[in-house]
């Protein structure tokens, strides 16, 4: 039994606590906003005009879905016109390792992954 097989037996669920999880943290955006939140506290225009092609209402839910899981912390301060700043929690920050390890490789094969579609497209034509 491989320890992906066992971790689902231990779990007893066949996997889905996982998927779920993975779903979470591989969609499109999530990394995205983990990863420019490590630079530090931001503020939602600040987030929006570091993250090139994300809508105001993806980074909305993105930001919430997130917060829900414990990975980011929203501070909403008393002032005119309100502040609202973002942080990666300690879980959170716990991410990047585990990402940039996952970074690395997508770029460190990116060549051979890319050589492999064209191939995989010739032979389907």
């Amino acid at each position: 039994m491989d320890e992906y097989q066992h971790t689902c037996m231990i779990r007893g669920d066949g996997g889905r606590a996982i998927r779920a999880i993975l779903d979470r943290i591989c969609d499109k955006w999530t990394m995205l906003i983990v990863a420019t939140l490590d630079d530090g506290r931001m503020r939602f225009t600040e987030l929006k005009e570091h993250i090139p092609g994300i809508s105001q209402r993806m980074l909305t839910l993105t930001l919430r879905h997130l917060e829900r899981d414990g990975l980011v912390s929203r501070t909403a301060y008393a002032e005119v016109p309100p502040r609202v700043e973002y942080e990666l929690t300690a879980l959170g920050k716990s991410l990047i390792p585990p990402a940039l390890t996952l970074a690395g490789w997508a770029i460190e094969h990116n060549g051979e992954i890319l050589a492999s579609r064209e191939t995989y497209a010739a032979r389907q034509k």
